[in-house]
């Protein structure tokens, strides 16, 4: 399924739908078989949440809003005061305003490369590319790390997603729902809820025909590495197929109409509720990838009528509802884009690729909330005095789920590389 090009021609990831068990009914196990192989105080994080605003989102019209500055720069949006004193965030997020002392700003987040595809791997990584060697995502970091219940995925998409397992190898892929649940209806990821009518008798009935299926593999296990592991993804996909836990958690239907109506009556919001739901039933590590953030053109008219109010349903409900359950000090929270946009707004409107400054936004885990860290200078062009590397937030990210950042991984060459090779705590985070 072919998927959205951005400004600079770069198509979305497309992941390999192999079709070998179609026939037999086992969807999830076809898709867990498809993921691409392209491959120091205590922690509270049991598990994460990773939302992606792909498209790479202006930072000024945001979270790092400069009012003094000249028109040409400062756009059309005005701040306003949030729960927090002396934090002022845009107008038309005025949920997240009441909701800041759940999460920390960084600003003055600062890198150089300015195209998607390089903006994107550097922000899923935490490490900036190369070459010479495919860096495993947070999810597959954290799926090593930190394994979920045999009936669970430890990863799962929503509804796709940039992250890859890299060097880790193809068994430590996300599981992508392909599709976002829609408020008041049930939501079913393929091979959760069986097609049909089939039974789960059935089911196991199938399951054993796939014995027969596996000869034909033999052989070739020592030469691909998208072999590697096919065994496990056919036994997770049958453990989680079988689960009326998994079922029951990828159901969004099943939360009070009150609670899913906060979240918003959008794909977003939606998507929102369901990572809730499912690192509440014990997923490690949910993404949820929101795009459409590359405006180029008539940026203020996209971000006012569209982005900025779902992403202010979604994220703020998010936030307060993992609260309320009890699950935001154990759950860490990670939004982020690829890059920052342009100081000076274009003739269309919009803004253009800016690395050189950016925004995150942390919350939970353990993580200090209701403040900022870092800064901008006065136009929002670079970092006013230190900067904050993608590897210094995903260190810190890491490091508020217990994972040891600086821990070797070996690759298939035998090459030792540390899980962020050069990132350091974002202190203030932790203190």
């Amino acid at each position: 399924m072919a998927s959205s090009i951005f400004c600079d021609g770069v198509r979305r990831r497309d992941f390999i739908k192999v079709g070998a068990l179609g026939g037999l009914g086992l969807h999830l196990a076809s898709y867990l078989r498809a993921a691409e192989a392209g491959q120091v105080a205590p922690a509270k994080g049991k598990s994460a949440i990773y939302i992606y605003l792909q498209g790479g989102p202006a930072h000024l019209d945001m979270f790092d809003m400069k009012p003094e500055a000249p028109a040409e720069i400062r756009g059309e949006f005005k701040p306003i005061k949030t729960n927090v004193s002396g934090i002022e965030i845009c107008e038309h997020l005025p949920k997240l305003a009441q909701c800041a002392d759940k999460y920390t700003i960084l600003r003055g987040v600062s890198h150089t490369l300015g195209a998607h595809n390089l903006g994107t791997d550097y922000l899923n990584t935490g490490n900036r590319p190369t070459p010479a060697l495919d860096y495993p995502s947070y999810g597959a970091v954290i799926s090593r790390e930190m394994p979920a219940a045999k009936e669970l995925p430890a990863a799962v998409a929503i509804p796709n997603t940039n992250q890859r397992p890299g060097y880790l190898g193809v068994q430590y892929a996300p599981l992508e729902t392909t599709a976002s649940p829609v408020l008041g209806k049930p939501f079913a990821v393929r091979g959760i809820s069986l097609a049909k009518g089939l039974t789960i008798s059935e089911m196991e009935h199938r399951h054993h025909l796939l014995a027969d299926l596996d000869t034909a593999f033999k052989g070739y296990e020592h030469s691909s590495d998208v072999l590697h592991g096919l065994d496990e993804f056919d036994r997770q996909a049958y453990d989680i197929i079988s689960s009326p836990v998994a079922r029951k958690a990828f159901d969004t239907s099943l939360e009070p109409t009150a609670v899913a109506e906060k979240f918003g009556a959008h794909t977003f919001g939606q998507s929102c509720l369901l990572a809730t739901r499912l690192v509440e039933a014990g997923v490690r590590f949910v993404t949820v990838t929101y795009g459409g953030w590359d405006t180029h053109g008539q940026n203020f008219k996209a971000l006012k009528e569209k982005r900025l109010p779902e992403l202010d349903d979604g994220l703020s409900a998010l936030l307060t509802n993992l609260s309320q359950r009890g699950l935001l000090d154990s759950t860490s929270v990670f939004v982020t884009g690829e890059f920052g946009r342009t100081p000076k707004i274009n003739g269309n409107a919009g803004r253009d690729h800016w690395p050189q400054a950016m925004f995150a936004l942390l919350a939970g885990g353990g993580m200090k909330s209701g403040r900022v860290i870092g800064a901008s200078d006065e136009k929002a062009m670079k970092p006013k005095d230190h900067p904050i590397s993608p590897d210094d937030v995903a260190a810190s990210f890491y490091h508020s789920l217990g994972i040891d950042y600086t821990k070797e991984y070996q690759t298939p060459t035998g090459r030792p590389v540390m899980i962020v090779r050069n990132g350091s705590l974002v202190e203030e985070l932790f203190s």
